[in-house]
């Protein structure tokens, strides 16, 4: 279904929130570049082009390898301070008004830089960006050990005050299982920090009972294989799980093998509490307003499903009720919001 422009174009202006987005992923390529020669990469990518055709993935695991290959350019706290204002820039440009957004900084370890270093200096970047807020999550990855993800915890847990607002537990889960962290995600909430999974990604159904189950997970992020199993179904419809769904992500990476067979319109349809993210967007080459977009063109979503699903997001948010409803009147109030303004 080919959509008419004025529907293009309300998607690009509808007021947005976002809550699976990894910080790292959403570089702009201008900044990344910026980066890549700043250490010595030009050989590797020697212009602009070709960095994009580095994100161009064959699979799950080939994507966390070129993740890896990425992150040996951001070695200094003062390129997370140029990456967050970059990406918050780019954000406010998509109309995006709230985003809850993922860091790693295990990754980072080996170039000296601290979990509490790297909040601040994300934090001061996206301090200088105003009209949009953003909360940080540190991704405490599953190829870390439980213990040394229990350090970053403690560390990060001391990091309220610069935006951190809970942790998530990303990575291959189809090599790391999401029991072994049962405990460390318990311990954060008793920090006083909510808690997400990557599930239902590269791995089953029985990933994401992991997460819900062992791990306590209020939210899942993908869970994309959910309906193999129609007992999660029912338990993620009940308890109105919110799940951090990233279709394109999911094509891109292979996980999903092509968009029409995407269960985002199935799980829509059968009452669970879906959310539209974009996960690494400048990697995938996907926006918010093209999900939209492939929603409604793909799987018949109409201009009112989009508004629904950007509620969910409200709603799903970490904010606590009243900011939750400051940021549903700042949507609903927002010029692109009316659907028959567009």
């Amino acid at each position: 279904m080919e959509l008419p422009i004025n529907v293009y174009h309300w998607t690009e202006a509808v007021p947005k929130v976002e809550l699976h987005l990894h910080l790292e992923g959403a570089i702009p390529l201008p900044t990344l570049y910026e980066l890549i020669r700043k250490y010595g990469g030009s050989s590797e990518v020697p212009d602009l082009q070709a960095l994009d055709d580095r994100f161009t993935f064959i699979d799950f695991p080939h994507f966390i390898e070129t993740w890896l290959w990425k992150a040996e350019y951001h070695r200094e706290y003062e390129d997370f301070t140029l990456i967050a204002e970059a990406v918050a820039h780019d954000l406010k440009r998509q109309n995006i008004l709230y985003a809850e957004t993922f860091f790693s900084p295990s990754d980072y370890a080996r170039h000296g830089l601290t979990p509490s270093g790297l909040t601040e200096a994300i934090h001061k970047g996206l301090k200088k960006v105003e009209g949009i807020e953003i909360k940080l999550i540190p991704d405490l990855v599953r190829m870390n050990h439980p213990a040394k993800s229990l350090e970053i915890l403690e560390e990060v847990a001391e990091m309220k005050d610069f935006g951190v607002i809970g942790v998530g537990l990303g990575g291959p889960e189809h090599e790391f299982p999401p029991e072994p962290f049962a405990a460390v995600l318990s311990r954060a909430r008793e920090l006083g920090l909510h808690t997400t999974a990557h599930a239902g990604e590269a791995a089953g159904p029985s990933s994401i009972w992991g997460a819900l189950q062992a791990l306590g997970a209020e939210r899942i992020g993908h869970a994309a294989r959910a309906g193999d199993d129609p007992k999660l179904i029912a338990y993620l419809m009940e308890k109105q799980i919110p799940l951090e769904m990233c279709p394109l992500s999911n094509i891109r990476t292979g996980v999903v093998k092509e968009y029409g067979m995407h269960p985002v319109k199935q799980f829509y349809e059968s009452g669970l509490l879906v959310t539209i993210n974009t996960d690494d967007p400048k990697m995938f080459n996907n926006s918010l307003a093209e999900e939209y977009q492939m929603l409604m063109t793909q799987h018949g979503f109409t201009l009112q499903d989009i508004q629904q699903v950007i509620t969910n997001a409200v709603k799903s948010s970490w904010l606590d009720d009243k900011d939750k409803q400051v940021l549903l009147a700042r949507v609903q109030n927002h010029p692109g919001w009316q659907v028959e303004n567009s």
